[in-house]
């Protein structure tokens, strides 16, 4: 189920315009996209398949119902999507047990955000097992309502995960701010209506309206989500 919380409403410190922050979660917040890359090519060779290095940027970012979809059908492999998401599932969860690296800026900016009391949700188009994995480390108590792939009928590129969670936090998705890595995650928001703030991980992304586009999350803070809303008047 994805988690919910009292109605937030809109509070923001006077005379700002963000409601709320949205953020993504694999190469937004945490460095996991080559995760998942590297777990797909370890099953697919234990299936007598190679996967082409191109296809990398065909299956970021997107829900595993279209990534794995795609490589089943690329490859021919011999494997039901079911099968093959619990085999992806599971080796996602082996590495970050070993190993979740946050990406730079994402802790101070979370801290920031919660220091404030700016709305915050976590969006991923990851299966809840895995969204709770991971916040066990980068810290649930930073995010008062996530959602999750697998909870949401239609998931990334399609707009309703971050209207759902701009609803949950009684948020105009017009006033809020969207963090995400990749064109699929960018589709989505900008289809709620959301600005959106782009930091790619694995492919470029070009800047455009209520679309912009940083290095790393080192550059953004409150003030500078406070001033992308700004310039929206």
């Amino acid at each position: 189920m994805t988690t919910t919380v009292p109605a937030l409403g809109t509070r923001t410190a006077e005379g700002s315009a963000l409601q709320a922050v949205l953020l993504d979660m694999d190469g937004t917040l945490v460095d996991t996209e080559g995760f998942w890359w590297d777990v797909e090519v370890e099953v697919f060779a234990a299936l007598g398949h190679t996967l082409d290095d191109s296809w990398r940027h065909v299956v970021v970012g997107g829900p595993m119902s279209r990534s794995a979809g795609f490589l089943i059908e690329a490859t021919g492999a011999d494997i039901t999507l079911a099968e093959l998401s619990v085999l992806l599932n599971q080796g996602f969860e082996d590495r970050i047990d070993r190993s979740l690296p946050v990406m730079p800026g994402a802790t101070r900016l979370l801290a920031e955000l919660a220091a404030h009391e700016i709305p915050t949700a976590l969006v991923s188009a990851s299966h809840r097992r895995i969204i709770d994995r991971v916040l066990t480390s980068l810290g649930p108590q930073y995010f008062a309502l996530t959602v999750a792939g697998d909870e949401v009928p239609r998931t990334k590129p399609h707009p309703d995960p971050y209207l759902l969670a701009a609803a949950g936090l009684g948020a105009d998705p017009a006033r809020c701010a969207v963090v995400e890595d990749t064109a699929t995650g960018v589709a989505a928001a900008e289809a709620a209506g959301c600005r959106v703030v782009v930091v790619p991980s694995v492919a470029p992304i070009a800047p455009a309206a209520r679309r912009t586009v940083v290095s790393t999350l080192e550059e953004v803070d409150l003030a500078f989500l406070r001033g992308l809303m700004t310039e929206m008047r």
